[in-house]
């Protein structure tokens, strides 16, 4: 994958009853955010089950009949 990203180790330690859950976090994010995050996951889906990029499979081409 071209676009691969780095993870920094980073960690907090709260208490069980004081973790924040998924929802609580994407729920700050900005939409632009949160549908770049699901592009990007997408993506990553897709290398990891089909080792490949989707796209058309044939060339199509519109005419006018």
């Amino acid at each position: 994958m071209e676009n691969q990203r780095t993870i920094a180790k980073v960690y907090k330690k709260v208490k069980l009853s004081e973790q924040g859950t998924d929802y609580t976090y994407w729920q700050t994010q900005s939409p632009e955010k949160r549908l770049l995050t699901l592009e990007q996951i997408r993506q990553e889906y897709n290398w990891w089950k089909y080792d490949t990029q989707p796209g058309f499979q044939k060339v199509f081409s519109i005419i006018k009949r």
